[in-house]
């Protein structure tokens, strides 16, 4: 129940006034000394009742003005943009390729219809000069050794992800067994440091890896080789991959091996420390420098006094191409559902009479896939200052309502749920659109870091990402096609997800880090520095 206007005038009174004579040493004709229990029980109760008040999920009427908006958000509109940006006509939408700039002109497009104001440096464009690292196979050798067994691999085996040549010879093995849950989760930076490591992927390892990820980043291993025997990674012998010239801080080098014979090498090591070596050479890569871009439209606020801060509503509309076979990745779960999502709800918030209250910008990045590329490059060139950012809500697999986890009709969830406050955001509007917004135990911190949020989080702005499936059975494989998508339900996510953003938008107060979380530190710490 909210609390009437007059008391908390009163209470916000007494307790400053209250506050400051303490905190000076004044007692004003002695009232404190002389103020009875009952009155101190009082004014104790209506300051916290002022203090709840604060912290309670925003309040919001849902007007049939706003609905009418909201119910413009519609499935077939939504079908319509899908079955376009993940078709064969756009192949995969790799980063960099001809199919990612036909989605991103189809993107400006519809922000351009939207009446979205162009915030890139080309129109709707924020260009990134990137470097593509074509694989040098001149003097190629990868051989793993280990007892009976030894594994010699062929340039037709290899996936080469590495910015400098690397030379190699009789590094010891460390054998990442991702099927043993309970090796994974005592893992550590010192048992890798050094070594080669060596780790088998496969789509059913998923959670495990994402946590093996987190020490591998902390780690200094002299290389990662990838063992793939189904091609889940993604990758192909030959191909390029993407490199930022502005962040070329050294890094391990990254093999994938594809062969079969590679992972009978695998199979045959202990989990762990091993005595394998493996001898690696290859040659640095050949570099060219390619145009890339991430595509803003900005829907400018009607409150003078808060349209010069902005909440962000964003996806990555790049995926994984082909695979070897030169079958198609059209990724329209992943992320063609977020990117068409992004355009729909620009298009329903547009037409809000009034507008709301903060701005909006609305952005679709390159590179996700690449290792957030886009994203990272926007936050070191942001269109919006990012001290003004007040959140961000990203939006990834929407469409898919068959989880691995179970059918999740009219459910949606976010990544890091407890770090800030935006899931009293979300759950409002969810109240108020028939979505149940809940917390997922098991995956909702760990894929915090899976996708763009983390960039702007890490920047310090309340940052997450909106989804409705986890894990389906066709992440990140050719089966993930626009006729599989949930388009009902997914309008309806979609409704909530615009809700959301006018609250956040209309909002008094931003929202807030939650300083009680140890896992929010580092962005708390981060929101502070941005804004000394």
């Amino acid at each position: 129940m909210p609390v009437p206007q007059p008391f908390k005038q009163l209470c916000f009174k007494l307790f400053v006034d209250a506050r400051c004579y303490y905190l000076v040493g004044i007692n004003p004709s002695g009232w404190l000394r002389s103020m009875r229990p009952p009155i101190l029980l009082n004014v104790a109760l209506l300051t916290s009742l002022c203090v709840l008040e604060q912290a309670a999920p925003p309040k919001f009427i849902l007007t049939p003005e706003v609905q009418a908006n909201l119910d413009r958000i519609r499935a077939a509109s939504l079908r319509g943009d899908l079955s376009f940006i993940a078709s064969d006509a756009l192949d995969g939408r790799d980063t960099p390729s001809p199919g990612l700039d036909i989605a991103a002109e189809y993107i400006a497009a519809q922000f351009r219809r939207a009446g979205l104001e162009p915030a890139g440096d080309e129109g709707y464009f924020q260009t990134a000069r990137m470097e593509v690292l074509a694989p040098n196979f001149e003097g190629f050798e990868i051989t793993l050794g280990g007892g009976e067994h030894t594994y010699a691999a062929a340039p037709t085996d290899a996936v080469l992800t590495l910015s400098a040549a690397v030379d190699l010879k009789d590094i010891p093995i460390f054998k990442l067994d991702l099927g043993d849950s309970g090796s994974i989760e005592g893992l550590t930076p010192g048992q890798l440091n050094g070594k080669v490591v060596l780790i088998e992927f496969k789509r059913n390892v998923m959670r495990n890896y994402r946590t093996a990820a987190r020490v591998l980043r902390s780690a200094r291993p002299a290389a990662i080789i990838m063992v793939d025997r189904t091609g889940a990674t993604g990758g192909s012998p030959g191909e390029a991959h993407l490199a930022d010239p502005e962040q070329r801080a050294p890094t391990s080098p990254q093999i994938t091996l594809l062969s079969a014979a590679a992972s009978d090498f695998y199979a045959s090591l202990k989990a762990g420390a091993t005595d394998a070596k493996a001898t690696i050479h290859v040659a640095a890569p050949q570099e060219k420098l390619v145009k890339l871009r991430n595509v803003i439209g900005i829907l400018r606020g009607s409150d003078p006094d808060l349209q010069d801060t902005a909440v962000l509503v964003t996806a990555h509309y790049d995926h994984l191409g082909e695979n070897a076979d030169h079958r198609i990745y059209n990724g329209a779960n992943d992320d063609g559902s977020g990117t068409v999502s992004v355009i729909e709800v620009a298009r329903a918030l547009s037409s809000l009479k009034p507008r709301p209250r903060r701005s909006i910008v609305f952005m679709t990045f390159f590179g996700e896939e690449k290792g957030l590329m886009g994203s990272r490059y926007y936050v070191r060139h942001p269109a919006w200052p990012l001290e003004k950012t007040i959140a961000q809500l990203n939006l990834e697999q929407l469409g898919r309502t068959d989880s691995t986890e179970g059918p999740q009709i009219a459910n949606a969830t976010m990544t890091g749920f407890d770090f800030s406050n935006v899931e009293e955001y979300l759950r409002r509007a969810g109240e108020l659109t028939g979505i149940k917004i809940y917390k997922n135990g098991r995956e909702s911190d760990l894929y915090f870091n899976a996708s763009d949020n983390y960039s702007l989080a890490e920047a310090g702005v309340p940052a997450h990402t909106v989804t409705v499936a986890f894990n389906y059975p066709d992440y990140h494989a050719v089966g993930d096609e626009w006729q599989k998508i949930d388009y009902d339900n997914m309008a309806r996510v979609d409704r909530t997800v615009a809700l959301t953003v006018i609250l956040l938008a209309d909002g008094e107060q931003p929202p807030h880090w939650n300083e009680s979380d140890p896992k929010a530190a580092p962005y708390l710490k981060a929101w502070k520095q941005h804004r000394q």
